[in-house]
């Protein structure tokens, strides 16, 4: 039982996933942020979602799924509506569109969600507007001293980035605060136009901590002041049935063992960390959509 001084905060986005493939269309409850917040409670840590949610069917259907793994909702209004994000993937590779209400995405930082990010244990910040610099300013001073509790996961959708350069930029100023980053080959390709082993040592020279690099069916490294842990993916029998909410599993397990285990203190306890992170990355990918999949009880 964990207890309520081990809350975290993950603030950004909350979502409609529609899927469209030669068989139909299937809607799932989603989002970078909401999925990492939902894999957090169901690895039994205490969490609040900070997100926009509209007064909609999509938005009653966000709060219910939340309300369904325990993740206390703080929302600000979506005045457009709930985000939809469309992946069509009727012609083999996935095309995304996002509605208006994806695109035009912001949050509120009143005295509430202040005082949650106050509280809580770590701040998870992922899918998160940085190319508003109004929201990226509201940010850093809601956090206000990150003491190094800030977990920023930048998780840029093509369709709904306005300026590649400021998002860099007001990433990047974050980052330098942070206590981990976690990055993946899309994302240096989208916003720096580069490979994902630069983008770390970018990071790294920009003043980020720890980078956490999630690059797929390749698995995930670490990289520290001091060291490089790397570890594979897990090997599980059964087919890959979705991997669109592998890297989001990958970050909740990684905070899931920064808030219950503490901070690793060297390459063996790195390696546990991610060991664990790629096993439950694996069962998630075994199964449709982005929810968390728990690895059996042994």
């Amino acid at each position: 039982m964990h207890r309520d001084d081990e809350r975290v905060v993950v603030v950004g986005d909350a979502l409609i996933d529609e899927l469209r493939d030669a068989a139909g269309s299937q809607d799932f409850v989603g989002g970078a942020a909401l999925n990492v917040a939902v894999g957090l409670s169901r690895l039994g840590v205490p969490t609040t979602l900070i997100a926009m949610v509209g007064d909609d069917a999509d938005g009653q259907r966000i709060r219910a799924f939340l309300d369904q793994y325990g993740v206390e909702l703080l929302a600000t209004p979506g005045l457009l509506g709930s985000s939809r994000a469309t992946s069509d993937r009727t012609e083999g590779e996935p095309r995304y569109v996002f509605n208006a209400a994806a695109r035009a995405r912001r949050i509120v930082f009143g005295d509430e969600e202040r005082l949650a990010i106050a509280d809580a244990r770590l701040v998870v910040v992922s899918c998160f507007p940085f190319d508003d610099d109004e929201q990226a300013a509201a940010l850093e001073e809601s956090v206000a001293n990150p003491a190094r509790r800030l977990v920023l996961d930048p998780n840029p959708r093509a369709g709904m980035l306005h300026d590649a350069g400021r998002f860099v930029s007001n990433f990047e100023r974050l980052a330098a605060a942070s206590l981990l980053c976690k990055v993946g080959d899309e994302d240096a390709q989208l916003l720096y136009g580069t490979d994902l082993p630069q983008l770390v040592a970018r990071l790294r020279q920009v003043g980020a901590a720890n980078v956490l690099a999630t690059a797929g069916r390749s698995g995930a490294s670490v990289s520290t002041p001091t060291t490089t842990v790397s570890r594979p993916i897990v090997d599980l029998p059964g087919p890959v049935v979705d991997t669109m909410g592998a890297g989001d599993a990958t970050l909740a397990a990684v905070v899931h063992t920064l808030v219950t285990a503490g901070f690793p203190a060297g390459d063996a306890e790195w390696g546990r960390l991610l060991d664990d992170a790629m096993l439950i990355a694996a069962h998630t990918c075994r199964s449709s959509g982005a929810l968390l999949q728990l690895p059996p009880v042994a």
